[in-house]
């Protein structure tokens, strides 16, 4: 399996070439195009672990991520084939590969995988809530070396090192390290400031790893798009 980033880094595409017979899980919505010879086939993600009820569990938290229920399996058939995938919004993306360890990922950064990764939501608590990333994260893992995963952002992607701690806003985080731990923190030392700058709270990570950051923070594009906006008329 190749993939070729194409149109980086404001309105990238992948373009994944596939063997004949191997497969990339694919998040439903991210296609743009494929080879005839692609089967496309859509189920219940299979990386969910306890058998059927932990599927389903693994499943309802991917819903509450804001992730598909269903995952899309591509199938290169009869010969070598040749896959368009993209992001929901404009930017650019990376295909990484997957750490010993793991990576969190935020809910929408997630566009696709090899066949060996298990995507499981994972209940974050008051930290993932409160940090603007909502009460599941997705916990990307691999049971086989070598695997593969395409995220995509908001703006352009920087991998950032972490050697010890480093601080992130929270609108811009896309995925981290496994090993990693995190807390919320102030911005600045102070309530009243924190407030004032409008950056209120952030992510201090510790410990020895990377975290992927967005140029954009979509929530705050959002705001911004959205004062300029006319007032609805019902």
């Amino acid at each position: 399996m190749q993939c070729e980033l194409l149109y980086r880094p404001v309105s990238t595409i992948a373009q994944i070439r596939l063997e004949a017979g191997e497969q990339v899980l694919v998040e439903p919505g991210a296609m743009v195009g494929m080879s005839t010879n692609i089967d496309m086939k859509t189920g219940i993600p299979a990386g969910a672990s306890g058998g059927m009820l932990g599927k389903i569990a693994g499943s309802v938290g991917r819903l509450l991520t804001g992730e598909s229920f269903f995952q899309n399996t591509f199938t290169a058939q009869n010969g070598p084939g040749e896959l368009l995938l993209t992001h929901e919004l404009p930017g650019d993306m990376v295909w990484i590969d997957l750490p010993p360890s793991g990576l969190k990922v935020q809910s929408t950064a997630y566009i696709a995988c090899t066949t060996h990764v298990q995507m499981q939501a994972e209940l974050g608590g008051y930290r993932t809530f409160f940090s603007g990333e909502g009460l599941f994260v997705i916990n990307a893992t691999a049971s086989l070396p070598n695997q593969k995963i395409l995220l995509g952002a908001f703006g352009g992607i920087q991998k950032m090192p972490v050697d010890g701690h480093l601080l992130i806003d929270n609108g811009h985080l896309v995925a981290w390290d496994g090993n990693l731990s995190f807390n919320l923190t102030k911005a600045s030392r102070g309530w009243i400031s924190s407030f004032l700058s409008r950056e209120g709270m952030v992510c201090r990570f510790t410990g020895q790893g990377n975290v992927w950051i967005q140029t954009r923070n979509p929530s705050e594009y959002g705001t911004v798009v959205g004062r300029m906006l006319p007032p609805r008329t019902n």
